[in-house]
């Protein structure tokens, strides 16, 4: 629809007006340009936002079957090279539904805790289980799921998750109860950014926890407190080995499962970490030569320093022996 107003110079567009594409754009999913108009009536111009917008838009609808195209034809080399290597080629989706936890090869078992429901405000909740599906999306997604609890999955919690239409039928271990109260206390790790336990391998016959808390700081520190006051293990991401970061080393529940998930799929830590952790927490990786230490350097570098405090005890004992038989 063309504009009332005009230029002092006749066919001159106002500014902010988008040119017009010859042609009826009914039927083709083309976008109509707005020009001035909003629902027939007459209004301002197009603001610079407003016109890159819309031309995005266009351009998008202009090569969505260009796209379709380079889709499908990726698809088919991807099937062609799976075919090559003798791969299946079936329905990837189907087989994947196939492949549950009770059938899972892998047995590693990772919890996360739900008993702090009362400490969120339903914002915060509703964003923890918003984690938990994406949990779940990544488990299912792998040939060899690990074993995936929910724990204390009642109340406020359970009632959030009801807005998760289906959820019931998600192959996750849903447990009302406290997951103190489903496995042996010898076999609890839980993971919490405060502790000084640094894990440098995952072990299956341990059940690594992670705190279902989304509070911004508000409860900093609580997951560790607890496992200290329950006297459970606990231990914390090798971040600090790795990778460099520009915030805070806290990562939410799912960036926590993918890259147990990631290791347990035979990445590296480092090669984990950094394919998960956003690119906005401005992680980068380590240089290995100069950071890592491999754990017969590492045992060595303690016997030296034991080596070197037996020393120094044996200083001092001397010293106040020396001074004792002075005194008498």
């Amino acid at each position: 629809m063309e504009s009332d107003e005009t230029n002092s110079s006749e066919g001159v567009k106002q500014e902010g007006e988008v040119e017009m594409v010859e042609g009826s754009n009914e039927g083709k999913g083309e976008v109509t340009d707005p020009g001035n108009s909003v629902d027939g009536e007459d209004s301002q111009p197009l603001s610079k936002r407003q016109r890159k917008k819309f031309l995005r838009r266009q351009k998008w609808l202009d090569t969505k079957q260009e796209r379709k195209k380079r889709e499908k034809e990726k698809l088919r080399h991807r099937l062609e090279a799976k075919r090559a290597a003798g791969e299946p080629c079936g329905n990837i989706r189907k087989r994947l539904k196939e492949v549950t936890m009770a059938a899972s090869s892998c047995k590693q078992r990772i919890a996360i805790d739900m008993s702090f429901d009362d400490l969120m405000i339903e914002k915060h909740l509703s964003q923890c289980v918003k984690q938990i599906s994406r949990c779940y999306s990544a488990n299912r997604r792998v040939t060899d799921p690990m074993q995936l609890y929910v724990t204390s999955f009642e109340g406020k919690c359970e009632a959030v998750m009801a807005k998760q239409d289906g959820y019931q039928n998600w192959d996750v271990y849903f447990k009302p109860e406290y997951y103190m109260d489903i496995f042996p206390k010898e076999e609890v790790v839980y993971l919490t950014s405060e502790s000084e336990n640094v894990i440098t391998s995952l072990d299956d016959t341990k059940v690594y926890v992670i705190g279902g808390l989304v509070d911004h700081n508000v409860h900093k520190g609580l997951c560790y407190k607890l496992a200290i006051e329950k006297g459970i293990k606990h231990a914390k991401l090798p971040l600090d080995d790795f990778i460099e970061m520009k915030t805070r080393k806290v990562l939410t529940v799912d960036h926590v499962y993918q890259i147990l998930l990631g290791v347990v799929k035979g990445k590296s830590w480092k090669e984990s970490l950094l394919s998960i952790i956003p690119a906005r927490k401005g992680a980068t990786g380590k240089d290995d030569d100069e950071n890592y230490i491999n754990d017969e350097e590492c045992d060595e570098g303690n016997d030296a320093k034991a080596e070197k405090n037996l020393e120094n005890e044996t200083t001092k004992s001397v010293e106040v022996l020396g001074k004792n038989n002075e005194n008498s």
